[in-house]
């Protein structure tokens, strides 16, 4: 699967919570009884079509949800600042969103190549833009 540059108007909507929020929702959809760092509920699972195909229609593509607080601990330990954790672990439940998956060694590979390419690209142009360091 492929992102394309098409302009297509579609949502996600982005919820961050803390450890013991996402725990609750890990615990309700995903029976795993602990918190992680960031959730994807997809609004068009299941479908044999990736929906930004359709020039026509506006999507929902699900929600994200991220832990601040494990976001803050993968920071640190990654030396990473929080704005990129928090942006990588959108871009990831992004991806998520939009049919990408890590089931398999190829998938991990693929997705975290993706992950990589869109936030360099994000954050060089931030820089560009407004001076941001990452």
């Amino acid at each position: 699967m492929e992102i394309t540059n098409q302009k297509k108007i579609s949502e996600v909507s982005l919820l961050l919570t803390d450890d013991k929020g996402i725990h609750g929702l890990n615990k309700l959809y995903r029976n795993i009884d602990f918190p992680t760092d960031v959730l994807a509920f997809s609004q068009v699972e299941g479908s044999s079509e990736f929906p930004l195909q359709n020039n026509e229609v506006e999507y929902l593509l699900g929600d994200i949800v991220i832990s601040v607080e494990t976001a803050q601990r993968q920071a640190a330990l990654l030396k990473n600042s929080l704005e990129y954790e928090l942006a990588v672990l959108a871009v990831h439940g992004f991806l998520h969103l939009i049919g990408f998956d890590h089931v398999s060694e190829e998938g991990i590979v693929q997705m975290r190549n993706m992950e990589k390419d869109i936030i360099g690209r994000f954050f060089s142009e931030l820089k560009e833009k407004n001076g941001v360091e990452t």
